[in-house]
């Protein structure tokens, strides 16, 4: 519990003693909560409300904001507080940073246990043209064995659960039921560009202080499949992204500029430069890290390995292919084998190669610069600093000093045990609808998650929430609005998921 919050419940305590002692006066004759919250009248207003909470949706996707394009920064964050006032978080306040400010909110219910909230108020960047429904007017769109999708960025990652999830709050206060826990916010705008200032946000004493008793910190979240599977992940890889740049005016050699190619004859290329400096840091095949004195990941535990051999003999291997548009995974390892690898390894990933001229047709230059922007994903017991400074020292060893290493954010990987009471809230609630969720190390996928479970706060952390959507980064993102499939929630199931998980957390 924040010290705000105990400092308000101390002084309402006070004062009822001090009425009690009057005359004439009882405590009966104040409203008092029901021990069991009217679950069928919040999901009564959550179907009154549902327009009004889907336009509100609506509305935040038609505001996008790009960190990575300084886009709508202030903004976003201007909007993310009016959320959170409207929701009914009494204390709000815009926290700047070195970078895009935050968010901190807080709603104090009266409750016994307090419960924290991470949102993301920023989005992926989008070219129109590959779309094919605008990004930003969240039309409702038919997609064939779903139901009726909105389709815009941000829909799935993270507006649309986020959405769903201030409607919850929405719907317990309009229908006249007591919140079960009070809640602390802590929203970033930087998410999206590795989270580079997530510390300067939670770290500060007052966000810190109200963490601090909570019982955990969770993300809204689409957890189920297209068949109505939910997963439950324990954790989060980390992350790291940045820039490898090779150019004449560092390297001493090659081009200080795009010259024509004809001079490769006599001139030295920072292009191929760059290409036999990437090709250090992998084997071969591009499967394995060789990066000197790399920290090493963790073997994957027992327990782990378990819970990856029950999810693999649920879900659908060559569903999962055809998503991806992949015929083989790495060695042709089996679907076990494979998502062992998935959750258990690190990863060096080249996102992009950028030199010279890209557009239709050819351009004979030698570029005097090339870029490969990277990410590298880290098994949670791996440190980002550590792997930052071997990616320096193995480039300079290898006779590629010149080469720059730009990291623009990044963090290390998260980690939450299964007995954690904020994850055993959300077995309970699976459950209790009929619904056995799949346990899962982590995801592949990084948050920054660590601000949460590493010290000083060492809190339970995760993601819950039903519903369904996909896209995320791509054209087309989606969040499932009318489902066809009975096993998988639309946007009323989503907000009443959110609805009983207060409750069963509130217990």
């Amino acid at each position: 519990m924040s010290p705000s919050i105990a400092l308000r419940r101390n002084a309402v305590a006070g004062l009822v003693l001090v009425l009690l002692a009057l005359p004439g006066l009882s405590l009966a004759e104040e409203p008092v909560p029901a021990t069991e919250p009217d679950l069928a009248a919040i999901e009564r207003t959550v179907a009154a409300q549902h327009d009004a909470s889907l336009q509100r949706l609506k509305d935040w996707i038609a505001l996008p904001s790009i960190a990575a394009e300084d886009l709508n920064v202030r903004e976003g964050a201007e909007y993310m507080a009016r959320l959170a006032r409207e929701a009914g978080f009494q204390q709000v306040e815009i926290i700047d940073t070195d970078g895009k400010p935050g968010v901190f909110a807080t709603l104090d219910a009266g409750a016994e246990k307090t419960v924290g909230l991470y949102f993301m108020y920023d989005v992926k960047q989008y070219d129109p043209a590959e779309w094919s429904s605008p990004p930003l007017e969240s039309r409702l769109v038919d997609r064939p064995g779903l139901g009726k999708v909105l389709m815009g960025r941000g829909a799935v990652n993270q507006k649309g659960p986020q959405a769903a999830f201030l409607g919850a709050l929405h719907a317990i206060r309009d229908s006249g039921q007591a919140l079960p826990v009070n809640l602390v916010l802590v929203a970033e705008g930087e998410e999206e560009i590795g989270s580079p200032h997530i510390g300067q946000l939670v770290y500060r004493p007052e966000v810190e202080a109200a963490l601090r008793d909570t019982v955990g910190v969770f993300m809204p979240y689409a957890s189920q499949d297209a068949d109505g599977n939910v997963t439950i992940a324990l954790g989060a890889k980390g992350v790291i992204e940045l820039e490898l740049v090779a150019s004449g005016e560092t390297w001493g050699r090659g081009p200080k500029k795009d010259v024509h190619s004809s001079y490769k004859a006599m001139v030295d290329s920072p292009a191929w430069r760059l290409v036999k400096a990437l090709d250090t840091l992998v084997s071969d095949d591009g499967n394995t890290i060789t990066i000197d004195g790399y920290p090493q990941a963790p073997p994957i535990s027992a327990e782990h390995r378990v819970m990856v051999a029950a999810a693999t003999q649920v879900r659908d291997e060559d569903k999962a292919k055809q998503q991806l548009g992949v015929e083989h995974w790495i060695d042709d390892l089996s679907w076990r084998k494979a998502n062992e690898r998935l959750v258990s390894q690190p990863t060096v990933n080249i996102e992009g190669l950028v030199a010279g001229y890209t557009g239709p047709g050819g351009k004979t230059v030698l570029p005097g610069r090339a870029v490969a922007k990277m990410d590298l994903r880290l098994v949670p017991g791996m440190k980002k600093d550590d792997a930052i400074a071997a990616l320096k020292a193995h480039l300079e060893k290898r006779g590629y000093g010149d080469i720059e290493v730009n990291v623009s954010g990044g963090y290390d990987g998260t980690q939450t045990d299964a007995g954690a009471p904020l994850i055993q809230a959300q077995r309970a609630v699976l459950e209790r609808r009929g619904i056995q969720p799949l346990l899962w190390p982590r995801n592949a996928g990084s948050y920054p998650g660590f601000v949460f479970t590493d010290p000083p706060l060492n809190l339970a952390a995760g993601h819950f929430g039903l519903g369904h959507g996909g896209g995320a980064h791509a054209p087309d993102e989606y969040f499932l609005i009318e489902s066809a499939n009975p096993a998988v929630a639309g946007y009323d199931g989503a907000v009443m998921s959110y609805v009983e998980y207060l409750y069963e957390l509130g217990k």
